[in-house]
């Protein structure tokens, strides 16, 4: 079955840099477009970024571009989300997305804190 598993999220100060991961499971990962969302408390979940499968398109929220990367490699199954020059305002859980045969699948979340 499909399984999407994030890591790396924590309390940064602002300014700071975090690097989240997530490990795929369960579907030919090199098919498929990966996303990455997030969720403030009291907000509804927003997009932050998408790759595609091949890693020749990337797209961003306007509010991180620039500042958020994302990568993938499709040799071991993993999506990157690196923040640089994280601010407040980037405090939520994030989650990784995919879509596989029409149906979404998401990952448990990682929190991410920005704050002194």
């Amino acid at each position: 079955q499909v399984q999407l598993v994030e890591s790396g999220g924590g309390l940064v100060q602002p300014g700071g840099s975090l690097r989240l991961s997530c490990a795929a499971s369960g579907f030919t990962f090199s098919n498929y477009a990966m996303s990455w969302y997030r969720q403030a408390p009291g907000k509804e979940r927003e997009l932050v970024a998408v790759i595609s499968s091949r890693s020749d398109s990337t797209n961003y929220a306007a509010s991180v571009k620039a500042r958020f990367t994302i990568s993938r490699d499709n040799a071991k199954n993993m999506v990157y989300l690196q923040m640089n020059s994280l601010k407040p305002e980037d405090t939520a859980i994030y989650y990784c997305r995919t879509q596989v045969r029409g149906r979404a699948y998401w990952g448990q979340g990682t929190q991410v804190t920005v704050s002194s």
